[in-house]
Formats: structure tokens, sequence, C-alpha cells
């Protein structure tokens, strides 16, 4: 399967992506950009974006990026830093680039913005199998 391809059909099988609102903005081998708008039911208790809202999101774009390369990949590792209080309605871009590889493990770099504002930094360490994406 083309890799371009990989992340469109991971989509398609991961209902949270879904619920998440994720779209697909660009995507190349070895770099994926998503979007999605923060809404309501995403909120915590003191009104701002629960910050597992910016970590599936970072997830989702580790996770499709790392796969591009064929290969099903798996997380082994993930961390974040969040830089800044999201609200309702605030669209976010997040893209993941990979930056170091070796034979079966990735290193990636997950920057989240609302504009040109960096709002969270996520890094994640990829483990990739033997099986094909088809």
């Amino acid at each position: 399967m083309d890799g371009k391809e990989i992340p469109k059909k991971m989509l398609s099988l991961d209902p949270f992506s879904q619920w998440l609102g994720i779209e697909i903005l660009e995507c190349e081998v070895g770099k994926v950009t998503l979007g999605m708008t923060v809404r309501p039911e995403m909120l915590n208790s003191m009104g701002k974006a629960h910050g597992g809202i910016t970590y599936s999101l970072a997830d989702s774009c580790f996770g499709f990026t790392a796969n591009t390369h064929g290969k099903y990949a798996v997380s082994i590792e993930t961390s974040i830093n969040h830089i800044e209080a999201l609200e309702v309605g605030d669209y976010l871009i997040a893209t993941c680039t990979l930056n170091e590889t070796r034979n079966k493990v990735g290193f990636n770099i997950v920057e989240i913005y609302k504009g040109k504002t960096l709002v969270a930094l996520f890094k994640g360490v990829v483990y990739r199998t033997n099986k094909n994406w088809e």
C-alpha cells in the first residue's frame, strides 16, 4: 500500500480519532498534518480543553506518520508538553515529522499550533514491526 494512503485507511478504522473530528490536511511519507476543532464536550472542569485532547491529536498524528513507511508501527514511549490552554472553537493543527530512524525504532516530534502559536510539543518513539500494510 502507498504510504500516503495508509493514514487515510487508519483514520477510517479509528472511531476515537473520528470522534475527535480529526481531518488529514497533508500527508507524505514521513510527515502528516492533521486538524481538528475543540468542542464543548472536550473541556475539563476549568473550562479549558482537557490535556488529553491535544495528547490524543498528537498521538494520532504520530501514529499515522510512523505508519507511512508501510510497516505496522506501534508507539513504545510518548510524552507531551502543554504550552497554552485551549478553549472551545480553537482550531488545532498538528504536524508530525520523523526526526530519526533506526532499523526498527523511529523518533518523532509533533508540534501542535493554534494559528501561529505553539500550544503543545509531543515526542514519541515508535517500533516498526515486520507486518506490511495491505
